[in-house]
């Protein structure tokens, strides 16, 4: 796994372990020399990745629509700023620059990417891992959800497996490097 594209807020949230988890998975991320991919922004979580990795020597592509980059939230210092029209765009890009999804807390455009990237694996469009880092039971609801919508037959038990769920940084960043490197791995049909 040599990019990372990392899906989380634009703000900070309420709880102080979400900024610092974030901190300490950037650094992970440099130490382990994989390089993120996240959506371009300053603010909030984006932000605090992107700062953080960049801090300890790795590098950053960040993918930001124009308009965004208008209102002037998009991140100046990364190594790259790939510009694109629309949201469509971004996670095109973002698809097309990564080898594997992580998703911290964040909020409806972080479930969107996610559950696109998901969608997309589902229908063979990619066959890359996609995983929630599930910071201080942010994703549990959601996780819970899942295994209603698996247990009602509307997700089959083998697609729900290929989410990666995990509450700790280096599990969850060995499972995905390992999907990534698997032969025949779990994401294909």
């Amino acid at each position: 796994m040599q990019r990372l594209a990392v899906y989380c807020g634009a703000n900070a949230g309420q709880d102080p372990a979400y900024a610092e988890t974030t901190i300490l998975l950037g650094k992970a991320m440099a130490e382990r020399q994989v390089d993120l991919v996240y959506g371009g922004g300053r603010l909030g979580l984006m932000g605090i990745i992107a700062d953080t990795v960049l801090a300890e020597g790795g590098r950053v592509h960040g993918v930001i629509p124009e308009m965004l980059k208008d209102l002037e939230v998009a991140h100046q210092g990364v190594t790259k700023l790939h510009i694109v029209q629309n949201m469509h765009e971004r996670k095109a890009k973002m698809t097309d620059l990564t080898d594997a999804f992580i998703a911290l807390p964040g909020g409806v455009g972080t479930m969107d990417e996610l559950f696109e990237a998901w969608s997309w694996n589902a229908l063979g469009y990619h066959n890359k891992p996609f995983a929630i880092l599930n910071i201080a039971g942010y994703w549990d609801a959601l996780i819970e959800f899942l295994d209603t919508m698996s247990k009602q037959g509307f997700v089959s038990a083998e697609r729900r497996k290929h989410l990666i769920v995990s509450d700790n940084i280096d599990d969850c960043l060995d499972r995905l490097a390992a999907a990534c490197n698997s032969e025949t791995g779990s994401f294909t049909w």
